[in-house]
Formats: C-alpha cells, sequence, structure tokens
C-alpha cells in the first residue's frame, strides 16, 4: 500500500484571469479529490452531487449556500460535509481555490 500526497493543493491550479478551472488531483474507487480555482465573481451555480461530498476553502472568500442555509463569508478556514442530494451552490466573492472530495460508497 502506498500513500499519496500534494505538498501545496494551491500550487496545483492556477486562478484563471476570467472563469474558473477544476483539476481532478486524485481518485480511487472511494474517494475523487478535485481542486476548484475561482476568479472573483465566479460560481458554480445550484446543483446536488449523487454522493457525500466535502468542501474546504483553501484560498479567497466565497458565498457558499448549502440548501437553505447561506455562507456569505467563507474563507480559508471554511470547511462543510454535504449529503448527497444536496442543493448547494458556490460564488468566489474574491479570487480563491476550494477543494472538493467526493466520497463514494
Amino acid at each position: 500500500m502506498e500513500s499519496t500526497t500534494i505538498p501545496d493543493i494551491t500550487a496545483e491550479v492556477e486562478v484563471p484571469g476570467d472563469g474558473t478551472l477544476s483539476r481532478v488531483l486524485y481518485k480511487d474507487d472511494q474517494i475523487r479529490v478535485v481542486a476548484f480555482a475561482f476568479d472573483a465573481g465566479q460560481e458554480l451555480t445550484e446543483h446536488t452531487a449523487a454522493v457525500p461530498a466535502i468542501i474546504q476553502v483553501l484560498q479567497g472568500r466565497f458565498r457558499i449556500t448549502l440548501s437553505e442555509r447561506v455562507v456569505d463569508d467563507a474563507g480559508a478556514a471554511f470547511w462543510a460535509h454535504l449529503p448527497a442530494g444536496l442543493p448547494h451552490s458556490v460564488l468566489a466573492i474574491e479570487p480563491g481555490v476550494l477543494l472538493l472530495t467526493l466520497l463514494r460508497n
């Protein structure tokens, strides 16, 4: 069995000048880890995931909507677990990076 390490996740994705960038950093049969980089004002509109997920803000500030709950200033210490099927959206208040981990059963 081998471990997998990523010394600096924020170095794996560059914040685009005007848009959103995503990059799969790791996947196996249990999890998928995706880094997202957003320019200010960019968003992922409301959607759901078929599996449970974890959102972790690594850099920047975001407005994150989790069903009816709105977090207006999610910064680098923000972490959230989302059950499968929970409607959610993300809006970048400033350029930033977040990590999405999809958990498979």
